[in-house]
């Protein structure tokens, strides 16, 4: 039971420092004066989901949920 949790420990390690890296990887959320024209940040965050920053926002909220879910397993063991 040791060794299992010993493995665990290890995976939420290397899944926090990836977690860490994910998020200094996308890019700031400040809009400024840009969010007075709100039909065209609509229209162009269509391919939003395709962009890189798209898919970092994706990859930190899987991660951050398997992030949780080990803490919670590591916690019941």
């Amino acid at each position: 039971m040791e060794t299992i949790k010993l493995i665990l420990v290890i995976i939420q390690f290397i899944m926090s420092i990836a977690l860490v890296g994910v998020v200094l990887f996308q890019s700031g959320r400040t809009n400024g004066l840009g969010s007075i024209g709100g039909v065209a940040e609509s229209f162009l965050s269509k391919g939003k989901a395709t962009t890189l920053d798209g898919k970092l926002a994706k990859a930190t909220a899987i991660g951050g949920g398997v992030y949780m879910v080990l803490t919670l397993v590591i916690s019941l063991l």
